[in-house]
């Protein structure tokens, strides 16, 4: 865009979000050390334990953690974290890692809009529309992301907990071989841990409060994130802890996304400044004005295809500036479309790897488990099932709470 002459180097650096780069960096750091403490494999430990070492009662709680744990931490993460107990697991019954795998990954990148934390496009809504944290689970008088996805997440992982129980009937592991995977304790360091957990929780109920506070979510990311390096290395020599170097912790972090990213929000700058976001805004408002239900219903299931084969984050990012647009210039209520755009851009998002970066690491780390290629058919096999039940049923959650009721 700067190249093209469509805007200046110093327009280009104010149309990046900072705030949300902020967040992403402050959370993915306490992240980082959050999957050194050992916690995601005592869950999976406690899954073991908890399942008696049935194989579809197991795999459904790991999707569940997974799910849980991806409102907080990016999905990507989640999937590296999960992975060693899957294997091990997977070794001992002499099973295939991939339906495991997948359907973690589904299950985490469906997760990640439900609150703020844990993906880009709830934080991409909040420096638009400048929703809240807590708005994530009641805005406007009525419940939003939390609440409707974890309704349609129940409904999902109840349905294909019943395809696990076809695929693996009764099969379970040995008393011996549940007693071999907990022999060793996951949490280290108790110390490191308590630590963590307290700066995360902490950094979450600071960026809960933030209007009382009065200052950006980047900021109490970035103070969250300062604080507990600061207190690790503080406490490291006195109370022995063993806890990972800030430049181990600072090499893990995914930079390419950071920069990735930062572009983005450059190029849809651009493309704000040029007039062509006010352009498509104006394209869409006859179909919205005469018709706001099924403006919304279209803005939906269209929406489903395209993430599907393209990067979502740009997509999402592009339209939600559009249905700013509609309510700065032409007084629409843009929330249901918001929602409807954040919901189905992140759940169509699961159908290919192209849409969700989260599957192409399940994917390649089930391969090189596996030693096999999967088929695109059997990788649609579960991924597609999977989109259609969340999207049939968010869509009917959507429209009876959101779009119906606020249209005008």
């Amino acid at each position: 865009m700067v190249a093209a002459g469509v805007m200046s180097e110093v327009e280009a650096f104010r149309a990046v979000e900072w705030n949300v780069i902020c967040i992403l960096v402050g959370i993915w750091t306490i992240a980082a050390y959050f999957g050194k403490t050992g916690i995601p494999e005592w869950l999976a430990a406690r899954a073991i334990r908890y399942s008696k070492g049935r194989v579809a009662v197991f795999c459904t709680l790991m999707g569940c953690i997974a799910g849980v744990l991806s409102m907080f931490i990016d999905n990507v993460v989640v999937i590296l974290m999960m992975a060693p107990v899957i294997f091990q697991v997977t070794r001992r019954m002499k099973l295939e890692s991939f339906p495991f795998l997948m359907f973690i990954g589904l299950c985490s990148n469906f997760y990640g809009t439900a609150l703020l934390l844990g993906d880009l496009p709830p934080q991409m809504l909040h420096s638009v529309s400048g929703i809240e944290f807590l708005g994530f689970i009641w805005h406007e008088g009525r419940p939003s992301s939390f609440i409707i996805l974890s309704i349609v997440f129940f409904a999902v992982v109840t349905i294909f907990f019943r395809r696990f129980r076809k695929t693996f009937g009764e099969r379970r592991m040995s008393e011996e071989e549940i007693q071999s995977l907990l022999s060793e304790e996951p949490i280290r360091d108790k110390g490191f841990a308590w630590i963590v957990v307290g700066a995360f929780l902490g950094t979450v109920v600071a960026m809960s409060f933030r209007e009382l506070i009065g200052v950006k979510l980047g900021f109490i990311a970035l103070c969250g994130a300062t604080s507990l390096v600061l207190i690790l290395e503080i406490v490291r020599g006195r109370l022995r802890i063993n806890a990972p170097s800030l430049e181990e912790v600072l090499s893990e972090l995914d930079w390419r996304a950071i920069f990735f990213y930062i572009l983005l929000f450059a190029l849809v700058g651009g493309l704000q400044h040029s007039g062509i976001i006010r352009k498509m805004a104006d394209v869409m408002v006859p179909i919205i004005k005469k018709n706001y239900i099924l403006g919304a219903s279209l803005v939906y299931w269209v929406t489903t295809p395209v993430v599907g084969i393209v990067e979502h984050d740009a997509y999402i990012l592009t339209f939600l500036y559009v249905f700013r647009d509609l309510k700065v210039y032409y007084g629409l209520n843009p929330w249901p479309l918001y929602w409807a755009l954040l919901w189905a851009g992140t759940l169509g998002s699961n159908l290919t790897v192209a849409g969700a970066p989260a599957l192409l690491v399940a994917l390649n780390l089930s391969e090189r488990e596996d030693r096999r290629k999967i088929p695109l058919r059997e990788f649609l096999s579960w991924s597609a099932p999977y989109v259609i039940y969340s999207h049939i049923f968010c869509f009917v959650l959507a429209l009876l709470i959101w779009i119906i009721p606020l249209a005008p």
